[in-house]
């Protein structure tokens, strides 16, 4: 089993309502796979992540409480308790421009498009936004350069920092 040598950022954790219809949002609508299923006395869950995401592995856990534990966070059984929204949300960028709009489509067919596809700042890319399940929002973009700005940054130095 691999060993952690320092702290890394791991994952996000979302409430979902209801499981299956989350899992079956998340494979189809973004490129996540499910990676773990988990069931314990709190509930059920799932991780999902990148396919082959091997050197900096990072999750988004989904979990579905039974309502006594659901309880002790404020979320009801059957109502929809969405954690990112309307601004905050989760960020997956895309490789190329149409992958976004495939994205939008797909949501919009769902009736779950949030935001049209619109060219935003050079820092934000082309993007769009869903909703999930649970009403938390995902954003989609291309030309972000969050993924290429990182890679430049530590490709020479692991420890840089940014003033």
């Amino acid at each position: 089993m691999a060993q952690l040598t320092q702290p890394r950022w791991t994952h996000v954790a979302l409430p979902v309502t209801d499981l299956d219809k989350s899992i079956e949002f998340y494979t189809s609508v973004t490129p996540l796979v499910v990676v773990r299923r988990n069931l314990d006395e709190n509930g059920r869950g799932v991780w999902l992540s990148n396919p082959g995401q091997v050197e900096t592995p990072f999750v988004l856990v989904l979990a579905e409480f039974y309502p006594e534990i659901g309880a002790r966070f404020g979320i009801r059984p059957g109502e929809k308790a969405p954690i990112l929204a309307p601004f905050a949300h989760i960020g997956i960028e895309l490789p190329r421009r149409e992958d976004v709009d495939a994205v939008a489509e797909k949501a919009r067919a769902l009736g779950a498009l949030r935001w049209e596809p619109q060219d935003m700042a050079e820092h934000v890319g082309y993007i769009c936004a869903v909703d999930d399940p649970d009403g938390n929002t995902i954003e989609f973009s291309h030309n972000q350069l969050v993924f290429s700005t990182v890679q430049d940054l530590w490709s020479e130095d692991p420890n840089a920092t940014v003033a």
